[in-house]
C-alpha cells in the first residue's frame, strides 16, 4: 500500500515555503489540513467569575500561542496593561518569538524550554520568587499545575480558551492513508466523529508525548513519534519515515 493521501491536523500553513508543501511534491502526497480540535476563547465575563486579579502576577506561563492569543485578548478586554516587567516562560522558543506579535521582545524577560514542560520547569525554578499566572485551555494537561505544585511554585492557573471537536460530518470521504495529530484533543475527536474507525493499515503519526500516550491509551498503532534526537520536528519526522516507507514498497 501506497501513502498518498494525508491528514494534518492543523490549520493549514500560510507560509508557501512550509516544509509540508516540501513533503507533498516530494513523495507526490494529496495534503488536508483540517484541525480535529478548534479552539474557542472563553468570554472576559466568564473569566471573571474566576475571581482571578491578572494584576497580581509578575509572570506568565505559556504552553502555546493560543494561551499567548487569549491572554493578551482577555487583558485588552479587561482594560488590564500588561507591565514592562513582566517575565514570560514559554514551552518552546517558537512560541517565544510569537510574543513580538504583543510585546517588544527581550531576551532578558523571555524564557523558553525545548518541547515539553519538563524541560521548561528547570528555567522556572531559577526564578522561584516569581508569581506565576497559567492561561490554560479547558480541558487542559493534569502534568503542568502538578508540576509546579510539586515544586512549591506560587502559582495560579486560569482557563482562558476551550478545545472542542471539530465537526467532520460534512467530510464524505475520510480515506486517509496517514493521520497526523498534535494533541490528545485530537485524538479523542477522531473517536467522535468516527466511532467505528478501525486503523488497518492506515499510519498515524503523533507529536509530542501527551499525544503519543493518547494514541497508545486509544488502543491505536504508533508508526511516526517526533520530536526525537533525529527528528525535532513532525516534517522531519514524516520525511524519514516516508523515505523509508517508499524503499520498501518498492
Amino acid at each position: 500500500m501506497k501513502i498518498k493521501k494525508v491528514l494534518i491536523s492543523q490549520p493549514e500553513p500560510s507560509n508557501p515555503k512550509s516544509p509540508y508543501y516540501e513533503l507533498a511534491k516530494k513523495y507526490n502526497l494529496k495534503i488536508d489540513f483540517k484541525p480535529f480540535i478548534k479552539v474557542e476563547g472563553v468570554s472576559s465575563k466568564d473569566f471573571r467569575q474566576q475571581k482571578i486579579d491578572l494584576t497580581s502576577f509578575s509572570a506568565v506561563i505559556f504552553t502555546c500561542k493560543a494561551a499567548v492569543d487569549h491572554y493578551f485578548r482577555i487583558c485588552d478586554e479587561l482594560r488590564i496593561t500588561v507591565p514592562d516587567s513582566m517575565k514570560y516562560f514559554c514551552i518552546t522558543e517558537n512560541v517565544g518569538f510569537y510574543l513580538q506579535k504583543y510585546i517588544v521582545y527581550r531576551k532578558r524577560k523571555v524564557f523558553h524550554g525545548k518541547s515539553i514542560f519538563q524541560d521548561l520547569i528547570q528555567t522556572v525554578l531559577k526564578h522561584r520568587d516569581e508569581k506565576f499566572f497559567v492561561p490554560l485551555s479547558d480541558p487542559h494537561n493534569a502534568e503542568i499545575p502538578e508540576l509546579l505544585k510539586k515544586n512549591r511554585l506560587k502559582f495560579k492557573v486560569g482557563i482562558m480558551y476551550r478545545t472542542i471537536s471539530n465537526d467532520f460530518s460534512n467530510h464524505n470521504s475520510f480515506d486517509y492513508d496517514l493521520l497526523v495529530f498534535y494533541s490528545p484533543s485530537g485524538i479523542k475527536s477522531l473517536r467522535a466523529n468516527f466511532p467505528d474507525f478501525v486503523q488497518g493499515d492506515v499510519k498515524i503519526g503523533a507529536f509530542g508525548p501527551t499525544t503519543t500516550q493518547a494514541v497508545i491509551d486509544e488502543g491505536l498503532r504508533l508508526d511516526i513519534e517526533a520530536p526525537g534526537p533525529e527528528a525535532p520536528s513532525m516534517t522531519m519526522a514524516l520525511d524519514n519515515y516516508l523515505k523509508e516507507y517508499s524503499k520498501n514498497s518498492k
